[in-house]
């Protein structure tokens, strides 16, 4: 079988090296010393001043809206052309989305639709990097300066992209990353938030320590949501490798690219000028094709090739939405279209050339079939 996505994992023994120190200091989880190291080296790697390291990007992005105290019922620009994850953390902490349509390029939110969006209830914008393409994110920060509004940009998908000589973690007032085992990098589970305003770090300290900021005191209604040693220990093993393996990925992408470009009716994504990609993911649209998303996703299961409808559906057209005013996938009708067509093939640093060549074999004979 072909999974969609294959996690990175460094040698065995390597990660037995790394976390061998652990039984001799019992100290597993409260941010010791593998949590200390593994920030430290984030903030070097990201070139950013702050990371807040978690145990999953969904706390992270949640924590991180929480410390910004808006006040309840405020609105927040988003697109539904996400995971669950970034919606659901916007109305957990009693803010109000309003999805943003996206682009038909790189599914990445039409930054000239914004502006018709804001209202005297709007505090943040809350973007979303998809498949590792990046948004418009000077247009997005003229947008909220001109407004006085906050940019969180969902970073879940584009760990380690670089655009114009600038590390992705610097956009915005701050930036969460998942680092799940499904990602270009990985601690197991995890994520973490980068930020350069200094009054942040004590606040998101607390909030992900159940608000605790003392022996005896207790400031912020907290959780738990702190990284452990183990997954800190894996970060640092897969750092090291980073750069390596998206190299990997990178290759495979190329062999996709070869296959299906020019290929009438699959739509890819273009590289985006200026910026050095993370080959997240490899989404292909099939729009004008003699046979539909459905039937690929099919005769690749029907061959134990695992493919995703990635975003499907729109968050916006979730159940749990249905009665919310501004959740209505007829609103954001290009995201609507892009959702019912693409489909995310698997990608994986140790994807073998060959299998690639057969996925696409697969793809190319639903023409001859149709």
């Amino acid at each position: 079988m072909i999974n969609v996505t294959r996690s990175s994992m460094p040698l065995y023994e390597e990660y037995c090296e790394e976390i061998k120190d652990l039984w001799e200091s019992r100290w597993l989880t409260n941010m010791g010393v593998k949590h200390r190291r593994f920030q430290a080296e984030l903030e070097s790697y990201l070139n950013v001043p702050h990371v807040a390291l978690y145990t999953n990007g969904h706390l992270a992005l949640e924590n991180i809206l929480a410390v910004m105290e808006f006040p309840q019922g405020s609105e927040v620009i988003t697109t539904p052309f996400t995971f669950a994850s970034t919606t659901h953390a916007i109305v957990r902490n009693g803010l109000i989305p309003v999805f943003c349509d996206i682009n038909d390029v790189d599914y990445t939110m039409d930054a000239s639709k914004i502006e018709a969006l804001i209202t005297e209830k709007t505090v943040a914008i809350v973007p979303v990097h998809v498949y590792g393409n990046l948004c418009d994110t000077e247009e997005i920060e003229r947008i909220a300066k001109k407004h006085n509004l906050k940019v969180i940009y969902d970073s879940a998908h584009a760990f380690g992209v670089v655009k114009n000589g600038v590390s992705v973690a610097e956009f915005g007032d701050a930036s969460m990353f998942s680092f799940h085992a499904t990602k270009v990098f990985n601690t197991i589970e995890g994520g973490a938030v980068t930020f350069s305003d200094d009054a942040l770090e004590q606040k998101l300290t607390e909030m992900r320590n159940f608000g605790i900021s003392g022996q005896e005191s207790v400031s912020y209604v907290g959780g738990n949501a702190k990284m452990s040693e183990f997954q800190a220990s894996m970060g640092i093993c897969n750092l090291r490798h980073i750069e390596e393996e998206i190299a990997k990925r990178q290759k495979v992408v190329e062999q996709y690219v070869k296959r299906l470009s020019g290929v009438k009716g699959i739509k890819l994504c273009p590289a985006q000028k200026g910026v050095k990609s993370n080959y997240a993911y490899f989404p292909v649209v099939f729009d004008g094709c003699e046979f539909d998303r459905n039937e690929v996703f099919s005769a690749l299961g029907e061959n134990d090739i695992i493919a995703r409808k990635y975003f499907f559906p729109l968050t916006n057209s979730f159940e749990c939405y249905r009665d919310l005013p501004t959740a209505s996938a007829e609103k954001t009708p290009v995201a609507e279209y892009i959702a019912e067509r693409v489909l995310t093939l698997p990608l994986y640093a140790d994807l073998e050339i060959s299998d690639v060549d057969r996925i696409c074999d697969i793809i190319l004979d639903q023409r001859r079939k149709s």
